[in-house]
């Protein structure tokens, strides 16, 4: 797919990765940018730099989320990319309050239930239609510290690989978008040790954006701003034991110390 001409929706669209992709897609071209953001403020400040529209939307509440669908498609018509980007990062373990699971399987996982179910009846009526997830390294290897956000993110990364799937043969493309850590809010915003190992290799949104507009025209599945990912990838699914090692091992310096780099 290239964004010039299509009508294009980001959810989380008011700042971070969001918001890069909003101010990208506008210089692609895009008709219409639909910037979607629990933050009012936020979504109408980015929504006037693409001349687009700004809606309030909570993505853990599907009702939101269909109001989201209906007003883009009652503005401009249709609906050619919905953008899942919305996203939090708690965290925990075993230990965590069923709040917190709850939460972040609202967030992180039925926000793109949500989605498909608003967007995907129109978009195979009208001949096709793309979704873009935005999911996390952590939903192809994990994430140390956060049974929560590790979980949530592989439940996601399921979810876009089962649509892919099953309505692949009516039009429907589907990209999930997995980076390792990202110079955004999330990242920068708290002290964890999950800063500890991903700072050192982070990316910026807009490289996010990049290798998301590289990733979008060559349709693929998986985008991956970090290309070292697909190695470590491979290496779980070559030797799933070793690669548990490994992370434990990883695991171990994370917890006893700082500034350790690595992979989620």
């Amino acid at each position: 797919m290239h964004v010039k001409d299509q009508v294009v929706v980001v959810t989380g669209g008011g700042n971070g990765i969001g918001e890069a992709l909003c101010r990208r897609f506008h210089l692609e071209g895009a008709r219409a940018v639909v910037v979607a953001d629990l933050d009012a403020d936020a979504a109408r400040r980015v929504a006037a730099a693409v001349d687009g529209m700004s809606v309030v939307c909570d993505v853990a509440r599907e009702a939101d989320v269909r109001a989201l669908a209906t007003a883009a498609t009652k503005a401009y018509g249709k609906i050619d990319l919905f953008c899942s980007n919305a996203g939090i990062f708690l965290e925990g373990g075993l230990e965590a309050p069923d709040a917190d699971w709850d939460r972040i399987f609202a967030v992180n996982f039925k926000a793109h239930l949500y989605a498909a179910r608003a967007v995907l009846p129109e978009m195979i009526a009208q001949g096709g239609g793309y979704l873009l997830q935005v999911v996390s390294a952590a939903g192809l290897l994990t994430q140390i510290g956060s049974a929560l956000y590790a979980t949530s993110k592989h439940a996601a990364l399921a979810l876009a690989e089962w649509i892919a799937i099953e309505y692949g043969d009516q039009g429907i493309k589907v990209s999930a978008v997995c980076p390792q850590g990202v110079r955004t809010r999330m990242l920068l915003g708290e002290q964890s040790e999950r800063n500890s190992f991903l700072k050192a290799g982070s990316v910026s949104p807009e490289e996010v954006a990049e290798a998301v507009i590289a990733g979008l025209a060559a349709e693929q599945f998986l985008i991956l701003p970090h290309p070292e990912v697909a190695i470590y990838f491979q290496r779980k699914a070559a030797d799933y034991d070793r690669w548990l090692r490994g992370m434990r091992r990883l695991r171990a310096k994370v917890v006893g110390s700082a500034g350790v780099d690595g992979s989620d």
